[in-house]
C-alpha cells in the first residue's frame, strides 16, 4: 500500500504561518486520502515547537473524506504548555471544509514512579527478516520504491479481504517500515499509520458475505474516530505486533481495540476505533 518515501513526503509540512501548515497526500488511487496519513499529519504538526516533548495520546474524529489530490490545510491550537505536560489541538481542513480535528496530549519525559506493563501472554514468531521493500502476505505491504515499502504479515495468513473467510473479530499483524529512521517521532508517526488500517476488517470476521473487498463496492465504511496512547518507544524499522479485537458491532457500527508490541511481547501502544460499516444505499452514496 505505501512506500516509506511517499509517507515520510507527506510528513513534510510546509510553514504557511505561525502555527499553520500545508501538506500533501499519499496517492493511492483511491478516491480519499488514507485516514492513517492524517493521523501522522496530526501527530507531526503538534510536535512542532515542542522541543523535549512526545506525543502520550492523540486522538482524532474524522468529520469528513478529505481528497488526495488537493493540499490539506492545518492549523494548531495550543491549549497548554507546561514543563511536564502539554495540550494542542489540530485541524486538518480543505477548501475551509475541516475534515480532522484531533486533541493531541504530549509529555516529558519522567521518572518511573510506579511502573507496570502489560506483556503479549504467547507473541506470534516474528517474522523473518527480508529484504526492504518485500512483499507482504495477502499483498498488504507496498512494493520498494526508495527506502522501501511498509512490510505487513498477517498471522495465520487470515485473509480479512475474503468475505467468505469466517472467523472470530480477533486479528494479529505483524508490521515494520525497513529503512525508516528509529527517531521517536517518525516511529511514533508510522506507528499511528499502521494503526488505522485493520479494525475495520477485524469487526468482520465472523460475519459470511463481509468483507474488505466489498468496501465502497457494497459497503459503506470508514473510520470514525481513532485514538492512539504511546507507552514506549518502538522503533519503526523493527516488527510490532499489532493485536487486534472487536468486542461490538451493531447499529451500522463497530468498535475495536488494539494493542502494539514489540517482538519480544512487551507493549509499546494502545489504541481503539469507532467505525462504520453498513450496506451502501441504492443510489451508491458513500457520505458518512
Amino acid at each position: 500500500m505505501f512506500s516509506l518515501d511517499s509517507v515520510l513526503a507527506s510528513l513534510e509540512l510546509e510553514t504557511v504561518d505561525t502555527d499553520r501548515y500545508r501538506a500533501g497526500s499519499i496517492q493511492l488511487g483511491g478516491p480519499v486520502a488514507h485516514g492513517g496519513q492524517l493521523l501522522a499529519q496530526s501527530l507531526v504538526a503538534a510536535l512542532v515547537g515542542q522541543e523535549g516533548k512526545k506525543v502520550k495520546t492523540l486522538h482524532t474524529v474524522f468529520a469528513r473524506a478529505a481528497r488526495p489530490d488537493v493540499p490539506l490545510d492545518i492549523a494548531v491550537t495550543r491549549q497548554h504548555s507546561g514543563r511536564s505536560l502539554a495540550a494542542s489541538a489540530v485541524s486538518i481542513s480543505q477548501g475551509g471544509r475541516l475534515c480532522v480535528q484531533s486533541q493531541v496530549l504530549l509529555t516529558g519525559d519522567e521518572p518511573d514512579f510506579i511502573s507496570y506493563a502489560e506483556t503479549h501472554p504467547a507473541p506470534p514468531p516474528v517474522p523473518p527478516t527480508e529484504p526492504a521493500g518485500a512483499e507482504g502476505v495477502n499483498g498488504t505491504a507496498g512494493a520498494a520504491n526508495g527506502s522501501g515499502g511498509w512490510q505487513v504479515r498477517v498471522v495465520g495468513d487470515v485473509d480479512i479481504s475474503d468475505p467468505d473467510a469466517v472467523g472470530p473479530p480477533e486479528l494479529d499483524v505483524w508490521i515494520r517500515w525497513p529503512g525508516a529512521s528509529d527517531d521517536l517521532v517518525t516511529s511514533q508517526a508510522l506507528l499511528a499509520l499502521s494503526t488505522d488500517s485493520f479494525l475495520i476488517g477485524t469487526a468482520m470476521r465472523p460475519h459470511p458475505g463481509v468483507g474488505q473487498a466489498l468496501a465502497h463496492v457494497s459497503l459503506s465504511t470508514g473510520v470514525l474516530s481513532h485514538t492512539i496512547t504511546f507507552h514506549q518507544p518502538g522503533p519503526a524499522s523493527e516488527w510490532v505486533l499489532l493485536s487486534h479485537r472487536s468486542p461490538y458491532a451493531g447499529h451500522g457500527r463497530s468498535y475495536g481495540q488494539g494493542s502494539a508490541y514489540r517482538g519480544g511481547g512487551a507493549l509499546v501502544a494502545s489504541f481503539v476505533q469507532d467505525n462504520m460499516i453498513r450496506a451502501m444505499a441504492a443510489s451508491g452514496s458513500r457520505h458518512l
